[in-house]
């Protein structure tokens, strides 16, 4: 699987390329909003192998899902209003999909990362008392999780226990 948020080195595009000034638009686009085809205040976002873009919408507290090609995205996680309930998110700034279709949500407002299975109507908090902002995930199936209040990006290894939260699940 393509992560989105790794750079390859030998992608072969030239270092002294020069990127169009056009660009077209893949999710929203409708101005800002919270109809099924508008964002408010995008922030982290995700693109899996088929194309599909997952977008933390943070002001719709919600994340959602763009496939390719569709002129609306469909609500994911959250979408409930801002809050701290399990089916709810507050101010969501990044997401990762996991190569079964796992979605790994930094809850900033919330000071949580949430882990929402496919399908799923409410979330499970699995690291609770950090303020992620950034959320990736490496081939082993790593979370590494950028914490704002303090500074760092943490690592969570598969299995392993942790005192902020439950991550010994994964």
């Amino acid at each position: 699987q393509v992560n989105s948020k790794t750079t390859r080195p030998d992608d072969g595009i030239c270092a002294r390329a020069k990127w169009a000034q056009n660009a077209t638009t893949v999710a929203g686009g409708h101005g800002q909003g919270s109809e099924l085809n508008q964002l408010n205040f995008p922030y982290g976002f995700f693109i899996d192998d088929n194309q599909t873009i997952y977008v933390a919408d943070s002001a719709n507290h919600r994340v959602i899902k763009w496939e390719r090609g569709v002129s609306k995205g469909q609500v994911i996680a959250g979408g409930k209003g801002a809050g701290d309930r399990e089916d709810q998110l507050s101010n969501p700034s990044d997401v990762v999909v996991d190569k079964d279709g796992t979605i790994y949500i930094s809850d900033y407002k919330n000071q949580r990362v949430q882990r929402w299975f496919q399908e799923a109507l409410s979330g499970q908090t699995l690291i609770h008392d950090i303020s992620a902002f950034g959320i990736t995930q490496d081939d082993q199936g790593s979370l590494y999780v950028s914490d704002f209040r303090k500074g760092e990006v943490r690592k969570w290894r598969m299995g392993e226990a942790v005192e902020q939260g439950i991550i010994s699940e994964l």
